[in-house]
């Protein structure tokens, strides 16, 4: 990681670690410390760190931003920061200026499609959306007469159907009915809804290897703690095998994410190794979520299922983000096809060469 990844990282774990402990947040029933850490994350920049200083962001790099989404997942914060990077990312890929507040991108499913009509007002109803209720804006991917567009919505004019995900956060229902939008403008040449899925893929990848990092420390601090039959639980054979495979899916995790990542960040468009790199990372970092959290919660016995422990906090939200942008088996069958297509001879090379 290079000193200014380290440096906007530790910026934003130092925010985190002062205001979002998990502690903290699992006894607020209220919601109280949500509006403190979004004004310290707005004071820092970070939730437009993609966004050039032109168009009203921080102009932090693709890398810096990858580093406080995995410092993110570690925390498994509550509050929109990757869905507003995100969205400002797509906002700026049509140099639309974004405006300040929480964002997230419509639509967050590969399957789902916004159409832009005639008279220029975009229609169309959309699945899964996180954080659509907490959103003021929406950053919109819209097809209409055989090409993109990329749009900036105010929230206020859809109509949106709350809903709850497993992580306990809002996975909305959002309907666009001939909606006027604040800016609209082309998606840039080669651009589409499977490159946004692929990078909103990465972004939860990394999100869900952050969180099976702490799942990983909890585990072993709890087992360090715990006695049963006059000694540490930590020194039975059977606990150490399940910390040990839960280290191992936690290090698969990172390595698939942070090569995802690493990929577009060298990118200059989402080619066929950028698709394998994002898709395979989607693919092991959700089955290392549904695994790492079972062991997880096996180390911890009951105490880890009550919502008085924080380790749901963590497992449920790795879980969740599994099907955003596109689940586990979306990008399976995806890749398979994309395989099948090109052929294996012929891709391989693309991802070994890197």
């Amino acid at each position: 990681m290079a000193e200014s990844e380290n440096i906007v990282a530790e910026t934003a774990d130092k925010i985190f670690a002062d205001l979002a402990d998990a502690q903290t947040i699992n006894h607020d029933k209220q919601g109280t410390w949500k509006a403190p850490l979004w004004q310290a994350l707005t004071e820092a920049g970070l939730p437009l760190s993609w966004v050039h200083d032109d168009l009203g962001g921080s102009g932090a790099s693709l890398a810096e931003g990858f580093a406080v989404l995995n410092v993110a997942g570690r925390h498994a914060i509550a509050v929109p920061l990757a869905e507003t990077m995100l969205a400002g990312w797509l906002l700026a890929k049509a140099k639309i200026a974004s405006p300040g507040g929480e964002m997230t991108v419509v639509p967050a499913s590969p399957k789902d499609r916004i159409t832009l009509n005639a008279d220029g007002s975009l229609s169309g109803r959309t699945r899964g959306v996180p954080f659509a209720k907490e959103a003021k804006h929406f950053a919109v991917l819209a097809g209409g007469n055989g090409s993109l567009s990329i749009a900036l919505v105010d929230a206020a004019k859809c109509r949106i159907e709350a809903g709850i995900g497993l992580g306990g956060d809002h996975s909305d229902t959002v309907t666009l009915d001939h909606v006027q939008p604040a800016a609209i403008k082309p998606a840039p040449d080669g651009f589409d809804q499977t490159a946004l899925m692929l990078m909103g893929g990465v972004v939860r990848s990394l999100q869900i290897a952050g969180a099976l990092e702490s799942m990983l420390d909890i585990s072993v601090r709890y087992s360090n703690e715990r006695v049963a039959f006059e000694k540490k639980i930590s020194k039975f054979q059977a606990v150490q095998h399940n910390l040990a495979r839960l280290a191992g899916e936690s290090a698969a995790a990172l390595a698939a994410a942070t090569s995802a990542a690493d990929a577009i960040v060298h990118a200059t468009s989402f080619g066929d190794a950028e698709f394998l790199e994002a898709a395979s990372a989607k693919i092991r970092c959700a089955e290392a979520a549904e695994k790492g959290g079972g062991i997880a919660h096996q180390v911890h016995g009951a105490i880890g299922f009550t919502n008085e422990h924080i380790l749901h906090r963590y497992s449920l939200r790795a879980l969740a983000w599994r099907d955003d942008y596109g689940s586990e088996s979306y990008w399976a069958v995806e890749l398979g096809k994309r395989v099948a297509e090109r052929g294996a001879d012929e891709l391989w090379p693309l991802v070994a060469s890197r």
